[in-house]
């Protein structure tokens, strides 16, 4: 049997037209949405860009479900994953295997989006070429196969893309064509090049807390657009650490948010690094 880490490679020589087309036809929507502005489509496009981005991608698809980093009520957890289908970054079991690849082979050719590859490749290029998100079913049964036991994830990843027709159509009835575009359209492309600015960005420019054995950096300006996904090189030093912000001056809304639910009962065991005590804690909801 072909062995699944060679099966991930992103040298795959397959270009996925399908996915060049999406993307273009999207950025081409995103530009002319500029031209619609509105204080209405303004605020579905900050509400829905949290939801998918922060809720959805941050929360839900890194923290919680690529490294555990706190647990959740089931219904908690599959709602956090619905909404980071609404980001269209694939579903969360291909979005989980692909990061998961990331960190078991940071910046070597197995790497899905290394930036030993170029900036272009780091950002943009990985989904145009190769596996890209497209994971095989084997892939994701050997790196996510706690994942792969659940149903409701697999059909989420199976029909990712309903989630945003769902809001595309929400949208129409509120606000007509031009909200579609902004809370849909805009709001997509831009949740697109925010998540892959840490893939880029922060292997490339930043400062470095922790001297890890990859070129992962933070970023305050990344963080400022990821809701504190840019303290990525906090974050390659402690991956299960739910917070990645480690000082009041590394701003980590996710962090904040998840604290928040914590008071709400809906997340325990939280796992977070403690920059002070220089170990990685485990913090239990008080009985």
């Amino acid at each position: 049997m072909q062995n699944v880490i060679e099966i991930s490679s992103a040298k795959s020589n397959k270009i996925h037209w399908n996915t060049i087309i999406a993307v273009s036809l999207f950025h081409i929507g995103a530009a002319a949405a500029l031209f619609t502005f509105s204080w209405q489509n303004l605020a579905a496009f900050v509400l829905l860009w949290w939801v998918a981005n922060s809720l959805g991608i941050g929360l839900g698809y890194h923290r919680l479900l690529t490294h555990r980093g706190f647990k959740t009520p089931k219904w908690v957890e599959f709602t956090l994953a619905f909404f980071g289908t609404m980001a269209l970054q694939s579903g969360p079991i291909s979005w989980v295997t692909t990061h998961r690849l990331h960190h078991a082979f940071t910046e070597t050719d197995k790497d899905p989006h290394s930036p030993e590859g170029g900036l272009w490749w780091a950002h943009i290029g990985w989904i145009f070429k190769g596996t890209a998100q497209i994971q095989p079913e084997a892939v994701m049964t050997r790196y996510s196969p706690d994942l792969m036991k659940e149903r409701p994830l697999r059909v989420m990843n199976d029909y990712y893309w309903l989630s945003s027709v769902l809001a595309g159509v929400v949208c129409f009835a509120i606000g007509g064509w031009t909200m579609v575009m902004w809370a849909v359209g805009l709001r997509t492309v831009i949740g697109w090049h925010t998540t892959w600015l840490v893939n880029s960005w922060t292997h490339t420019w930043g400062s470095r807390r922790f001297e890890t054995r990859d070129t992962s950096t933070n970023s305050f300006l990344i963080a400022a657009v990821t809701f504190g996904e840019g303290w990525h090189n906090n974050h390659h030093a402690y991956p299960r650490s739910a917070r990645h912000g480690l000082t009041w001056k590394e701003f980590d809304i996710n962090w904040i948010q998840i604290k928040a639910m914590e008071k709400l009962g809906l997340a325990t065991e939280i796992y977070a690094y403690d920059l002070n005590a220089k170990e990685e804690t485990t913090l239990r909801k008080a009985a």
